[in-house]
């Protein structure tokens, strides 16, 4: 539900020297080229890695309610520097959103990478509720909600993999 920046607006695209503008494109992986919310999921895996290694998983799980809270935040702030009602750029909702993903996933690039797929599948096709929160809330509540219900939505697949297992997961491990 991306739409064009007014060109009658000045500052269509902001510069990451702003703190919301750098936050909001996660240190500026929305500003690549096709597919931002792609890049800014993948963005997030080295961070989520990093954080579990170090200090667990309870550390991603409260870093990525902080990344909601600043997405908020740092939403609204390139919304309103742009004038664009859900920028593409704006990618700190696939962090938070993939960061919840991952909060089942083990230490292993293999369920990283699944994290990932699942989290783009629910993020793109967007099952309701995720196509309600993405259509019916304005502003930096939309931006942000359905990014953690397609979190939700990927956690919960999941807690099915690795609960019930699968011969094809069998297969790749």
């Amino acid at each position: 539900m991306n739409q064009q920046p007014s060109p009658s607006h000045p500052n269509s695209r902001p510069n990451l020297r702003h703190p919301g503008v750098l936050l909001a494109t996660w240190f500026g992986s929305g500003y690549l080229p096709k597919a931002p919310g792609t890049w800014g999921s993948l963005a997030a895996l080295p961070f989520a890695w990093i954080m579990v290694q170090m200090w667990g998983v309870w550390v991603l799980a409260i870093a990525s309610g902080v990344v909601f809270v600043i997405g908020l935040w740092a939403a609204k702030d390139y919304m309103d520097r742009s004038g664009v009602h859900d920028p593409g750029p704006v990618v700190i909702d696939e962090v938070a959103g993939q960061w919840m993903v991952l909060l089942l996933a083990p230490l292993d690039p293999v369920y990283y990478l699944i994290s990932f797929v699942l989290f783009r599948l629910f993020d793109i096709f967007k099952p309701w509720p995720i196509s309600w929160a993405d259509k019916s809330l304005a502003g930096a509540w939309g931006v942000m909600l359905d990014d953690i219900f397609a979190g939700l939505f990927g956690l919960a697949c999941l807690y099915a993999i690795l609960r019930f297992g699968s011969p094809i997961m069998e297969g790749l491990l």
